[in-house]
């Protein structure tokens, strides 16, 4: 069975994370698949969010997606693991489901001169530990601290992230985690929303501290995989086409979307459940 490439995420960041993907590929077929009912996922429990990201990859497979990419920080610190080991093996093991940390954390730990890292992501993704469970796994000799960015994903969804009242909770993050670690001269975006923030960003960080938002380094780390595994490669239709899908109003993923992706599209809504 061929089919589209699937994206998942809880709202709309994982639009940064399918622009990167498409840019890079353009030539496959995509199906958008947002919760954005049910969003924000970054303080629910570990069993919540792999309850809601199980049915998104079901649904995403019952579309005919060979593979699905969980453009979710919060769904790959939480689910991705569980739905890998548990589920494909004894319900779809010709499906293969991807997460956006460990690609993040295989280039991290090259482009940091001082080897200290910092994490910036929703207090989901920061209690899991995930980013630092697999940069150590990769790069041993990094530190990795993290900071939970609670009012964020809110900046961005309420189209507050370049006014002047996201300044304070930007700066505020950013104080805390160099206060924590000094010495960090990379930091990721471990939250699909924040690259909306980046301008902001830069402005509070000392010279020469890196940014590393994670759409470039997913499509690329897809590609890889795309090349080592032929056999899943020829399953991926090629149509150059995309479709959306939102749990929410597809009026409000519209006027959201714009947001993320500088271009109108059109969405249609279905249940998750």
């Amino acid at each position: 069975m061929a089919g589209p490439i699937g994206v998942f995420d809880s709202g709309y960041g994982g639009l940064t994370i399918l622009e990167g993907i498409r840019k890079r590929m353009p030539e496959y077929d995509y199906i958008y698949l947002g919760d954005n009912a049910r969003a924000p996922y970054g303080t629910r429990s570990f069993d919540v969010v792999y309850e809601f990201t199980l049915q998104a990859v079901k649904k995403l497979f019952e579309m005919e997606c060979p593979l699905v990419i969980l453009g979710c920080n919060t769904a790959s610190a939480k689910a991705l693991r569980s739905i890998q080991q548990n589920y494909l093996p004894y319900n779809a093991p010709n499906r293969r489901v991807l997460g956006v940390i460990r690609p993040t954390a295989e280039v991290v730990g090259d482009m940091s001169h001082s080897k200290h890292i910092g994490v910036l992501a929703t207090e989901g993704t920061i209690k899991s530990q995930s980013y630092n469970l697999e940069i150590k796994k990769i790069h041993p000799d990094c530190t990795v601290v993290g900071q939970a960015c609670p009012m964020w994903v809110s900046l961005v969804e309420n189209n507050e992230f370049d006014k002047p009242g996201a300044d304070y909770f930007i700066q505020t993050s950013l104080e805390k985690l160099l206060s924590k670690d000094p010495q960090i001269d990379t930091i990721i975006l471990g939250c699909t929303h924040f690259p909306l923030l980046t301008d902001k960003i830069k402005h509070y960080l000392p010279k020469g501290v890196k940014v590393v938002p994670q759409g470039q380094y997913i499509a690329s780390s897809l590609e890889d995989y795309l090349h080592r595994h032929p056999d899943m490669d020829q399953q991926l239709t090629r149509g150059a086409t995309c479709q959306y899908f939102t749990s929410e109003s597809c009026v409000k993923f519209r006027e959201c979307a714009s947001l993320f992706l500088h271009e109108d599209v059109t969405a249609e809504r279905i249940t998750l459940n």
